[in-house]
């Protein structure tokens, strides 16, 4: 198949132990210790009060690391198009919800309600940001993050203009992870655009692969990539980190797989404008 190609301007990062996308670099690529911790998700000051005090752990996510990306690349949030992707909705709400429609009182808030729906950190983003772009919100299960991968690469092909990928998904409580069990919020940006430019850290090209999906030599990272959906991003996160142009496969859908030619910016050719084949 043709590849889809993209070139990567920044990255927006939160997991556990993982703060940011600055200070997880050193520990992706062992040059710092890594040591686990649960996930501080803040609380999103580009959010009026009244919206900010609404916000579930889901959009306050996906607003940190999209926040991230989008100062990192230099580029105005309110003219990036947009793709959210995550395996679900808010555990934390959807738990509160089932808790209230089991009792005895299930009067249930609109506001929890809204926040319920998987589209709602797309709505608080262009609150946040005022933007006006187009935005798509998906998900795919497990195989969300190459989803919305393989989403945001086809807007950059096919529309020409940078677009902004963010993935998340959050924790779940007791019932509901003995069936879910993601143990803490992971989330990641990226910026893509069509062409290099002063602020690219490396081209990507897409294609589909039935290769397995790339396993983490470092075993405290490859039980994170399999603990939550948005983290099978981290073969990609690793590679960059790492400064080496390679490949690496991202789980996508049960026999198929994405896999990514990661090449950096310091051996980007002068022919990469060049469509990829």
């Amino acid at each position: 198949m043709i590849a889809l190609r993209a070139f990567i301007e920044s990255v927006g990062l939160l997991g556990p132990g993982l703060n940011n996308w600055a200070e997880a670099q050193d520990l992706l690529a062992g040059r710092a210790p890594y040591v686990t911790a649960r996930a501080v998700v803040p609380a999103p000051a580009s959010l009026p009060a009244a919206e900010r005090r609404r916000t579930g752990t889901g959009v306050k996510l996906a607003l940190a690391v999209g926040h991230e990306a989008v100062a990192a690349s230099g580029r105005d949030a309110a003219s990036l198009a947009t793709v959210f992707a995550a395996s679900g909705g808010d555990g934390q709400n959807c738990h509160v919800i089932c808790e209230t429609l089991a009792g005895e009182d299930r009067a249930l808030s609109p506001t929890r309600f809204h926040n319920s729906v998987h589209n709602a950190p797309a709505g608080y983003w262009s609150i946040a940001t005022r933007a006006m772009a187009p935005s798509n919100v998906l998900s795919a299960y497990d195989g969300s993050f190459a989803a919305g991968l393989l989403e945001a690469l086809c807007q950059v092909a096919v529309d020409g203009v940078p677009t902004l990928l963010i993935a998340f998904d959050t924790d779940y409580p007791a019932p509901m992870r003995e069936v879910r069990p993601i143990p803490d919020a992971f989330g990641v940006a990226l910026v893509l655009a069509p062409t290099q430019s002063a602020h690219t850290l490396a081209r990507i090209d897409a294609r589909l692969t039935d290769t397995p999906a790339t396993v983490l030599a470092a075993s405290e990272f490859e039980a994170l990539r399999l603990g939550n959906p948005a983290a099978r991003a981290l073969p990609l996160l690793d590679a960059l980190a790492a400064h080496h142009t390679s490949n690496v496969v991202l789980d996508y859908l049960q026999d198929v797989q994405l896999q990514l030619d990661i090449t950096m910016s310091d051996a980007i050719s002068n022919h990469s404008g060049e469509s990829a084949s």
